[in-house]
């Protein structure tokens, strides 16, 4: 069976922490076993691995969220980029047709779909295992896990069988409801109604012919040329709602979907992240990304979270309607994760003339490079302030340490590899101060001793 995670997300519910670039699942705030901070999609991809799917699986998701990935699981993971974003059914659809066209897995294959943050026990992996001999067993269309609703919520929603029991383990699936209110979750509940958690499994088979019937194509580069022409509109109602045969595995353990802060902060080991104090507070958990101290006194039942991208301090019952608040927000992303480390916006400005500045703190991790490029319509200046590195300017690479001020005309070629821990200070100036005025030449520090003339390190 293969694996399908999706992973999307702009993360309003979790502001200022979450971020078009930070979405959710890359939060860092639950513990391993260790007791280590992790993020969501750290902690499924070391559960898939934990019962034997890890190597079956890929991850479909958006440009915005490949670096992410990449710091977060490493750089071996397989991942199918949506050229733009279009929702589910896109999604899986181009997911589906990379695992036939290039992959070249069977039509007869099972392939399991499910999002990349549910936040379970080990067990639940094991129930999706369950679902290739399900999909097999039935002859259904689509096979779904359905999780026992532990109380009547409102927040999801539910699959209703044709009946509550059966023989086979899995049942026929009559409806779905979505998101009911809490008096028709009851009642739903009393039907053997199961709280619906985006899982589902098919045949490839299945979405390959759906494809076809659409007129859509079934190789993985000529969809990628036509991807704006798929619906942009979820799995479930391009797809799920016009399917027959449907059929649903019940799972009786331990299953959260862990969206909003009030949720989050359930699952977090401990009340603290960062520097502050919390005092004659009950029930308030603080997260501070900033290197100055919070205090929170005397206030109960409560989130304070602090990064860059903004404050909250919200009561947790009223933290749910934070997406409806920050929706309008139009603000960069001000702390973003890479494949090579990390940057943070310190500031930015805007003159009347036209002319912008933008100030960063970027971190590379040791080993690690940024890509050897150039810009268009900015010049930058770097100050080394931690660690050594090796930097590239116009086909000379030279030794930088703390105290280095490395200037880069507008169009000159650089680059900067991390022999331990760098960082440095970046001050751009410019016209257009945008991520898309990036012309890179070389990826890796490699092609640039191989490639640059005068590549003797000095």
């Amino acid at each position: 069976m293969k694996i399908i995670l999706l992973s999307g997300g702009s993360g309003k519910r979790l502001w200022p922490l979450s971020n078009d670039a930070r979405s959710k699942q890359f939060l860092k705030v639950l513990e391993n076993k260790n007791g280590e901070l992790q993020s969501m999609v750290q902690r499924v991809w070391e559960q898939l691995g934990n019962v034997g799917l890890a190597d079956s699986a890929v991850i479909a998701t958006s440009k915005s969220q490949v670096d992410m990935i990449q710091s977060q699981l490493g750089h071996d993971v397989p991942i199918i980029i949506e050229p733009m974003r279009r929702d589910t059914f896109p999604a899986i659809a181009l997911a589906s047709v990379y695992l036939y066209s290039i992959e070249g897995i069977d039509l007869n294959e099972v392939v399991a779909v499910l999002p990349v943050d549910p936040y379970v026990e080990d067990r639940f992996f094991h129930r999706v295992k369950d679902l290739e001999e399900t999909v097999l067993a039935s002859g259904a269309d689509l096979a779904l896990i359905g999780v026992e609703p532990t109380y009547p919520s409102a927040k999801y929603g539910y699959i209703v069988p044709a009946s509550k029991s059966s023989d086979s383990g899995y049942l026929r699936v009559s409806h779905f409801t979505e998101k009911p209110t809490e008096e028709k979750a009851a009642e739903l509940i009393k039907q053997g109604a199961l709280w619906n958690c985006g899982v589902f499994a098919f045949k490839l088979d299945y979405m390959i012919s759906l494809l076809k019937e659409k007129g859509l194509p079934i190789q993985y580069e000529e969809l990628l040329k036509q991807y704006e022409r798929l619906p942009k509109i979820s799995f479930d109602y391009e797809v799920v709602e016009k399917t027959k045969h449907i059929v649903v595995l019940p799972y009786d353990g331990y299953w959260k979907d862990l969206g909003t802060w009030n949720t989050l902060t359930e699952e977090m080991a401990t009340e603290q992240i960062g520097k502050g104090i919390i005092a004659d507070s009950e029930n308030t958990h603080l997260i501070n990304e900033l290197d100055i101290p919070v205090t929170v006194l005397g206030v109960s039942n409560a989130i304070v979270a602090v990064s860059p991208d903004g404050i909250l301090v919200s009561d947790k019952a009223a933290s749910p309607r934070i997406k409806e608040l920050v929706n309008d927000f139009d603000q960069r992303p001000m702390y973003e994760e890479r494949r090579w480390g990390w940057y943070r916006v310190l500031d930015y400005t805007k003159f009347e003339d036209g002319r912008e500045v933008l100030t960063k703190r970027i971190g590379v991790t040791a080993g690690k490079n940024l890509s050897y490029q150039m810009h268009h319509h900015r010049s930058e200046v770097w100050t080394i302030i931690k660690g050594e590195g090796e930097f590239a300017l116009n086909g000379e690479i030279r030794r930088v340490k703390p105290g280095d001020v490395l200037e880069i005309p507008v169009g000159a070629k650089h680059g900067i590899k991390a022999i331990t821990d760098l960082e440095f200070i970046e001050v751009q100036t410019g016209t257009q101060l945008i991520e898309e005025d990036i012309v890179r030449i070389y990826m890796t520090w490699e092609e640039v001793e191989r490639n640059l003339v005068n590549a003797q390190i000095s």
